[in-house]
């Protein structure tokens, strides 16, 4: 005989219920069935709520029992055909007849003992069992009804009675083997005392009688119905990539279970466990779909992670101090006044040395345990001894679970590294002799990150999800948005790292979506957005605590680069192609660079120098593989370079000055290129990435600019002074004409010393034939003494801006 147990949402209302009729329907055709249903979903909660109220004189209670009665006939009229419902309706007026003077005597008494409170919340699953039955009826032969309290008989601990399972045990046995039933209806969590008292089995209780009928019964299976595809490897409302378990152990089902794993109670366990019955937890919403089977098989094959689960609303109490150490009884006289106070401990820790222990209680029971703990412990603490108790709020226990973890090493490195990595701080760690699980203590506002980063690293094929805050999504931020939605899939399925766009700016508008912003209309998106601030940017960037975030800034605003250090703090990564915050002043290039080592929050500025070309990786590999640079000789200016090369006779330099904007390949103010300020910033990054200290006002500039020009304030003055000093300009081509020469913005360093300016470079250089926007540089070092480390590309342009800018993104992501 199998048991079926369906849940508060799988009886919520009438189409639910047809449902549950329908499973029934088909499995009772293959053996005789037991079904146990909890109240209709929102019931309990109903009947408590009345208890309260009568008992503290509000006779608002009256309106709620209204309220259960419609919810109930209701039920009826969509269940069962109006020729069926007399006796039904009529159990159900006695149902709420006898609730009626329950909650009168409650009101006039003016108070509510444990006992009357068991008789009232039982009404629920009598109610929604006696509707079930009878719906039943209608659409299998031979269902019947059986009262629960007939059968399971406890003691009077009410609230959470304990089962006399001799007594119970024979009663079940004795009925079923009489019944003639297909389909027996019978009500969860109720049961009665020896001597027909109400009682009820705690939380949980509908899940524990049916565990309790297919223990008596020796079932074939228990089955869990309810409104998730089973046990999941975390949960599905947190973590999105949670999938349901196959199969899992009783003692894994038991560890996740009390770790908060919802769809089980952990006590439903135990009379079936000692039989070896296995339990199928079931969708009643997607009956098949394949759910999960517990039984007492373990697979050594599969990962030795079975799930990661967590209990919220914890606090951390430490009790420590010098008189601790080798004084037996402390412990004990701790647990015993928190079992005086009957505080339930969930986590307990202790250090090895006995100065202190550490334990998790509900946060609703702090206060209480720490005044107990602080008196029990007064002679103590008045002697300075032990200090007094400490607490900590808001926390959040997550615990690894697998039954095969004892055979793995390295897990617990791996739990701590991965939340190291996204600064989850851990306040304690505790792992059961078992070896069951590891279970830790982190701040209430980390667990989301921690559960999505955990589960992306034991359950993910070790995919790396990447969350991007872009700022500035003009030219080159609109190239970069374009390569993620194309390359999109083949990160994914190639180099295992899933790239999500969770907020953009420019100047005017913002947008966020946790979830992921669309690609295909992100800028409908942004346009529809609100209005752009940098600093509200900032807090909805912290706030949203996602794992592996990066802060992408795409400007060339100086107030942008100065917000980097407030995301490394949060160890929110930064990639920049902005050259402010890198060629500022050296402490603060030093300070960004001591916050990302500190943090662990890459800060990378690849396209700081030479757009999308990989001078500064390889530089930063030959300083780390032990060589050192003594000079550096380079044209660092795409927009300089396209802007001489195309200077001629035919093609004045104010068109070609005007023509590398429209291209992108200068800043929105092109002075800042021409003016030799541009180069400046990038051979002082260089240097800095070298292993030198210097600052910008250390380089010599030799700008080749009449001082008009560099005098204007705005882009119109700018442009108007170039033609003004249109032959200035030409002479410069002329007087390299007849050097035989080409003229090249070069940027230097050599003996301590740096220097930008325009150079005529002769035919023998490696520079003379640059075409185009290119860059190259020469790095001379102790390895590369004669002949240079020559590297040389397109060094502007949006295109490649944008994809030096995700060349770094990815190299977070294969960190």
């Amino acid at each position: 005989m199998n048991v079926l147990k369906f849940g508060g949402t799988s009886v919520a209302n009438a189409q639910n219920i047809n449902l549950v009729l329908n499973i029934v329907n088909e499995t009772s055709k293959k053996e005789p069935i037991v079904v146990v249903v909890s109240a209709f979903s929102g019931v309990t909660d109903l009947l408590v709520s009345a208890a309260a109220m009568a008992s503290s004189k509000d006779k608002s209670y009256k309106e709620i029992v209204a309220q259960i009665e419609k919810k109930h006939k209701d039920a009826i009229d969509e269940l069962i055909p109006l020729s069926e419902q007399s006796e039904v309706i009529d159990a159900v007026n006695a149902n709420i007849n006898q609730l009626k003077t329950l909650l009168d005597g409650c009101f006039l008494l003016g108070e509510l003992s444990s006992r009357t409170s068991d008789a009232i919340l039982s009404f629920g699953e009598l109610l929604s069992s006696q509707i079930i039955a009878k719906a039943m009826q209608q659409k299998v032969k031979d269902a019947g009804y059986k009262d629960s309290r007939e059968l399971i008989k406890t003691d009077n601990h009410f609230g959470k009675a304990a089962v006399n399972f001799e007594v119970t045990n024979k009663l079940i046995a004795e009925f079923f083997k009489s019944s003639t039933n297909r389909v027996t209806v019978m009500p969860g969590f109720i049961a009665t005392s020896e001597d027909d008292n109400a009682t009820t089995l705690g939380r949980g209780g509908s899940d524990y009688t049916a565990a309790i009928i297919a223990g008596a019964l020796n079932s074939s299976q228990l089955e869990i119905w309810t409104d998730v595809n089973g046990m999941f490897t975390a949960n599905p409302k947190i973590v999105k990539q949670a999938r349901p378990i196959e199969t899992i152990s009783y003692q894994e089902a038991m560890e996740l279970s009390h770790f908060g794993a919802k769809v089980l109670y952990p006590p439903t366990i135990q009379p079936v466990l000692k039989k070896n019955i296995p339990i199928l937890i079931k969708n009643t919403f997607e009956p098949e779909a394949a759910g999960t089977l517990i039984t007492s098989e373990i697979s050594g094959k599969e990962n030795p992670i079975k799930g990661i689960s967590h209990i919220d609303k914890i606090a951390l109490l430490t009790l420590e101090g010098s008189g601790m150490i080798g004084v037996s009884g402390s412990s004990k006289r701790l647990f015993e006044v928190l079992s005086q106070e009957n505080i339930n401990v969930i986590f307990i820790t202790q250090a090895s040395s006995e100065h202190s222990i550490c334990i998790g209680i509900l946060n609703a029971d702090a206060d209480k345990a720490q005044k107990a703990i602080n008196r029990a412990f007064e002679i103590e603490i008045a002697q300075n001894k032990i200090d007094p108790c400490i607490v900590e709020k808001d926390l959040c226990i997550v615990a690894l679970v697998g039954e095969s973890m004892k055979n793995h090493q390295g897990l617990s490195g791996k739990m701590f590294s991965t939340l190291g990595k996204n600064n989850v701080n851990i306040r304690a760690i505790a792992q059961g002799a078992s070896e069951r699980n590891i279970s830790v203590v982190i701040n209430e506002r980390d667990v989301k990150k921690a559960l999505n980063t955990l589960h992306e690293r034991f359950f993910e094929d070790n995919t790396k999800q990447l969350n991007l805050f872009v700022m500035g999504v003009g030219n080159v931020g609109e190239k970069f948005i374009d390569q993620i939605h194309q390359q999109k899939k083949f990160l994914k399925d190639n180099l295992k790292i899933n790239v999500r766009v969770i907020g953009i700016s420019n100047s005017r508008k913002m947008h966020f979506d946790e979830e992921g912003i669309s690609l295909k209309d992100w800028q409908e998106l942004l346009n529809q957005g609100e209005a752009a601030n940098k600093d509200v940017f900032i807090e909805k960037v912290k706030a949203l605590n996602l794992r592996n975030s990066i802060f992408v800034d795409i400007t060339a605003n100086a107030e942008i680069a100065n917000t980097y250090a407030q995301y490394l703090e949060k160890s929110i990564a930064v990639v920049t192609c902005n050259k402010i915050a890198c060629s500022s002043a050296y402490d603060n290039y030093s300070h960004l660079k001591q916050l990302s080592r500190k943090y662990n929050a890459p800060f990378l500025f690849e396209t700081n120098v030479g757009a999308g070309l990989p001078i500064i990786d390889t530089l930063k590999h030959l300083i780390a593989s032990g060589d050192k640079v003594n000079r550096i000789n380079a044209v660092l200016s795409g927009s300089l370079n396209f802007i001489f090369n195309n200077f001629s006779e035919t093609y004045n330099f104010h068109d070609v000055v005007k023509e590398a904007g429209v291209q992108g390949f200068t800043e929105p103010d092109p002075k800042i290129d021409l003016s030799g300020v541009d180069v400046a910033r990038k051979i002082l990054i260089l240097i800095r990435e070298s292993g030198y200290q210097m600052e910008i006002e250390d380089i010599e500039n030799n700008s080749f600019l009449p001082a008009e020009c560099m005098n204007t304030t705005n882009n119109e003055d700018f442009f108007t002074s170039l033609i003004k000093h249109a032959g200035h300009f030409d002479n410069l081509l002329a007087e390299a004409k007849q050097k035989n020469s080409r003229l090249k913005f070069v940027a230097s360093f050599e003996n301590g010393k740096a220097n930008v300016g325009l150079q005529f470079i002769p035919a023998d250089s490696p520079f003379y034939n640059l075409e185009g926007k290119d860059n190259i540089v020469q790095f001379y070092t102790d390895r590369y003494l004669d002949q240079p480390l020559l590297i040389k590309g397109a060094g502007a342009g949006a295109a490649v801006t944008a994809s030096g800018i995700f060349a770094d993104v990815v190299r977070i992501g294969n960190v």
